[in-house]
């Protein structure tokens, strides 16, 4: 774990800078303006609530406060009088029968304070009337503890309702119900450098980064969310962003209240270069389903709010452990100078398998020069590997070689993190080791990582050097270490050349959006051949075809079309036409297209789909075949999928998400997460496919998914055959269901 006592790093999107010991970080003023709308009439920038009276109020209220011993009241009150000391804020008591309160004067209701407060703490069992009593006290902020509201069901969720609408009438922002009184903890104050800023659904989750300051990290705030009525995770990470003292924010999320707040939220910590960890449940049913008994909150399709996440930057990890490590080693490491990787231990073993796993783990390990080599070879045994991972064999770790091995290496232009993993204490060798290491980071720019392996953790080369230092980052277990690493330098790619999505989304509809307009129908499916006019009215290709509603125009539209032709039944009830038999390909002649028509007519009438003609279309015969589509998350709205298409994409599910706004950039990206991305370079012998036809159909799709999104329930274009390279896209079949 790193230390808390010297100059760290931030970065911010337009340019890296290392911040010294008690330099901060610049930044625009808390309050920013809600910019212009997109073309759905959404903002495209966050609003950021000013919380800084939240956090560090003049005065507060205590509504229900108590003095008497063994009653839960009392504990809650002596604590806010105590953090209440702390930030220097004036402590109010409110209670109908007490005088005082821990000796100070107890006023018997809201409209008797004596002064506008800046945060009402509500102690009481049904907050619904104190809340609109806050307005007379022009309070800003109101802390409600009480539960059973939305995570009991129905009903508490309408309760929650009334009580959110109290606090907008009151003009109050609500933090709240089922929170509690992490907010009010007592941060260590002696600790320096960027901090962690905290968000949590539930305290409890979040105990293990606070306890990082006992490991020297310093937090610097902890917002528990409860709820969520009003004040949400994304205000909270809004603001996060924009303090000068926060290096990294964690984040504990069962669900989320808006979707697209929070992307919004991360958004501005991207532009800003803001590291934001999170640990997010509901990855399995089991877990959503406890997620929203316990918060009442929406947990998002998982593979939707994992695309969303990497998306805008932000670092996914499972587990509480990784939270804490990722996060400092984020909040307080300086820019990668390099990402090359390499891997020193005092065995030959112990370097292998981190090596292994340093490479599984996507980390490059690049092989040290000849020279490079050579110069290692002055102070270990030619016989022992040093091309990465180096062995020293152990001895020279005892002397002044140990040192001299560490300055070459952290030299090397290629590295940039050295990794030292020390699997057990093993003195005098392991002393001396973590001692060289600490003293060589302290003065090198690159960083330095060690992995201490034992399961005691009391040894003074852990707990005093180590523990100790403000630039060895300190890991306990492997795992933890390469992930945090790959976060890190994953992260400064991602925020080096950001350009935030919603800067370049669509402000007002396109012509096409116009033409798409006469096409839909509320509530209904279209047939194939509407669904191909929709298609076409955003510029994306469909075949040559024609609608026909007689055996001789099929004919006349064949000849015209040009053969071989395919001939499909048409009509908004008919959903899969192959297996009912209402597709025939590869006709050559004119009575196969008369027969094909015959025999597609006696299906539909004896299946009673309904018809609203016959598509006689261009037949497309070499491509690979892809879908593209924009479905409805519950959570963020619309989202566009592309993956493998044809039977391929329900049997191998290998398909990609994002959520609109997105570029050209991240279309690509989408295509570089699929399993079967190969078939798009070209595999045995097949030339490459047209992969920028491709990508501009996906981001045509996401302006419909913009334009379209709150009258479009479901857009399936499959398959989508992506022809040779310089010879584009065919849309083959096309599935619309309005909203």
């Amino acid at each position: 774990m790193l230390g808390s006592t010297h100059g760290t790093l931030t970065t911010d999107s337009r340019q890296a800078r290392v911040i010294a010991c008690g330099e901060q970080r610049p930044g625009p003023a808390v309050h920013d303006r809600v910019a212009d709308l997109d073309v759905s009439g959404r903002p495209l920038h966050a609003d950021v609530p000013d919380l800084a009276r939240f956090f560090r109020p003049g005065s507060v209220a205590v509504i229900g406060a108590s003095d008497t011993e063994g009653r839960p009241n009392t504990g809650i009150t002596r604590q806010l009088l105590d953090w209440a000391g702390r930030v220097g804020a004036r402590v109010h008591p409110v209670h109908p029968t007490r005088p005082a309160v821990f000796g100070l004067p107890c006023v018997p209701s809201v409209a008797r304070l004596p002064e506008p407060v800046d945060l009402a703490v509500l102690l009481v069992a049904d907050p619904l009337p104190v809340i609109g009593e806050l307005a007379e006290a022009k309070a800003r902020f109101a802390v409600v503890f009480a539960s059973g509201f939305a995570e009991t069901g129905q009903a508490g969720a309408e309760a929650q309702r009334r009580l959110a609408e109290a606090a907008r009438e009151a003009g109050v922002r609500l933090l709240g119900p089922n929170t509690n009184l992490n907010a009010f903890e007592r941060f260590r104050e002696d600790l320096t450098g960027p901090a962690i800023a905290l968000i949590t659904q539930s305290g409890h989750q979040g105990r293990p980064v606070f306890a990082l300051q006992e490991l020297g990290v310093r937090l610097s705030h902890w917002a528990p969310t409860g709820n969520e009525a009003d004040l949400e995770t994304a205000d909270f990470l809004s603001w996060f962003a924009e303090r000068p003292e926060v290096g990294a924010i964690a984040c504990y999320l069962e669900g989320l209240k808006d979707g697209r707040a929070f992307l919004l939220a991360a958004d501005r910590a991207a532009r800003r270069g803001v590291p934001v960890v999170a640990v997010k449940v509901g990855r399995t049913e089991a877990g959503a389903r406890t997620a929203a008994s316990h918060t009442g909150k929406l947990t998002g399709a998982d593979d939707v709010v994992d695309a969303a996440l990497r998306q805008y930057g932000v670092i996914r990890v499972d587990a509480l452990d990784e939270l804490q490590d990722t996060a400092a080693l984020l909040a307080r490491a300086r820019p990668p100078r390099s990402d090359g990787v390499v891997v020193y231990s005092i065995s030959g073993g112990t370097g292998a398998h981190v090596a292994d796993l340093a490479a599984g783990a996507g980390l490059r390990l690049p092989a040290l020069s000849a020279a490079k080599q050579a110069e290692l070879h002055q102070w270990i045994p030619n016989y022992l590997n040093v091309a990465n991972p180096v062995d020293n064999g152990g001895h020279p770790v005892g002397d002044q070689r140990g040192r001299k091995i560490i300055d070459a290496l952290l030299a090397d232009p290629d590295t940039g993190v050295l990794i030292c993993p020390v699997t057990g204490p093993f003195p005098p060798l392991s002393d001396r080791l973590v001692r060289d290491l600490a003293d060589a980071a302290e003065e090198t720019d690159k960083l330095v990582c060690v992995v201490w392996g034992s399961p005691a953790g009391t040894e003074p080369a852990y707990r005093e050097v180590l523990l100790g230092s403000s630039r060895v980052a300190t890991f306990r277990t492997v795992g933890n270490c390469l992930r945090a690493v790959r976060a890190w330098l994953d992260h400064h790619r991602f925020t080096g050349d950001y350009r935030s999505p919603f800067d370049a989304a669509p402000r007002t509809p396109s012509p096409s959006f116009r033409k798409a307009q006469a096409l839909l129908r509320p509530g209904a499916r279209l047939s194939e051949h509407a669904a191909k006019q929709l298609l076409r009215a955003y510029g994306i290709r469909v075949p040559r075809e024609q609608l026909v509603t007689s055996a001789a125009a099929a004919v006349r539209a064949a000849g015209q079309v040009g053969y071989p032709v395919v001939m499909k039944a048409s009509g908004a009830r008919i959903a899969h036409k192959t297996e009912l038999g209402l597709v025939k390909i590869g006709l050559t002649s004119a009575s196969q297209v008369r027969d094909a028509y015959r025999e597609l007519t006696d299906i539909a009438r004896y299946e009673e789909v309904g018809l609203d003609g016959v598509l006689v279309c261009q037949m497309v015969e070499r491509g690979v075949e892809m879908m593209v589509g924009v479905t409805h998350d519950e959570l963020f709205g619309p989202t566009v999928t592309a993956g493998l298409g044809g039977i391929l994409v329900e049997v191998l599910n290998d398909a990609a998400v994002r959520v609109p706004p997105f570029g050209e950039e991240q279309a690509r990206a989408m295509l570089g997460e699929l399993r079967g991305r190969a078939l798009l370079d070209g595999v045995r012998g097949r030339p490459p496919a047209d992969v920028d036809a491709l990508v501009e159909v996906v981001l045509r799709v996401q302006r419909m998914a913009l334009e379209l999104g709150s009258h479009l329930a479901e857009l399936d274009i499959n398959p989508l055959m992506v022809l040779d390279r310089g010879q584009g896209a065919v849309a083959l079949d096309a599935l619309v269901v309005c909203r």
